[in-house]
């Protein structure tokens, strides 16, 4: 008992960390849909400098909790900094394949939200159920971004800006959840 404890104390230690990457993930939402005839290739230059970060913040929360399953979140991390290199290299070539580039990493995002809700579901039965739907839900939103973009309406900026909302307050959510867990386990001690 006292190991798990253990694991899970070091898994919540960095809890701030998917908090600043949700909240990077919202900001970039709400610029999308505060500035939908903005340059396309400006889109994707703030795009770019949002995966990049988000990909810093990612890599580090994965390494400081190398305890559990920290692999999925390293890679995700990583695979966030080298999208937002590539986009911020070429923002010509970014601007042709901004919605793949989105798409893609978004899907990649709902899918891990999805491990780390059933995570969840493994210590903490109570909230997980909200997880899962927000994550499905990034997933479905993803998708549609990838194989249906004219569908989009007013171009890909919306679905990429409501999209954005969903991981990042998938992200958000799941810091304050971590959070009240450290708090709980303080507490218990």
């Amino acid at each position: 008992m006292e190991t798990l404890l253990k694991e899970v104390e070091s898994g919540i230690k960095h809890w701030y960390i998917p908090l600043i990457v949700g909240i990077v993930l919202v900001a970039v939402g709400i610029w999308c849909i505060a500035t939908p005839v903005a340059s396309y290739l400006a889109l994707a230059v703030v795009f770019a400098i949002g995966f990049f970060l988000s990909g810093i913040f990612e890599t580090f929360f994965a390494i400081a909790n190398r305890s559990g399953k920290w692999g999925w979140t390293l890679a995700m991390g990583i695979m966030s900094i080298i999208v937002g290199f590539l986009m911020m290299v070429n923002p010509g070539l970014s601007a042709v394949t901004l919605a793949f580039y989105v798409g893609f990493m978004l899907l990649f995002y709902s899918v891990t939200g999805i491990s780390i809700a059933l995570g969840m579901k493994e210590y903490y039965n109570d909230d997980w159920k909200t997880l899962m739907i927000v994550a499905v839900l990034g997933v479905i939103l993803s998708l549609i971004m990838l194989f249906k973009p004219a569908f989009a309406g007013i171009s890909v900026v919306l679905w990429t800006a409501f999209t954005f909302f969903t991981i990042g307050f998938f992200r958000i959510y799941v810091a304050i959840r971590l959070r009240k867990i450290k708090k709980m386990l303080k507490n218990a001690e």
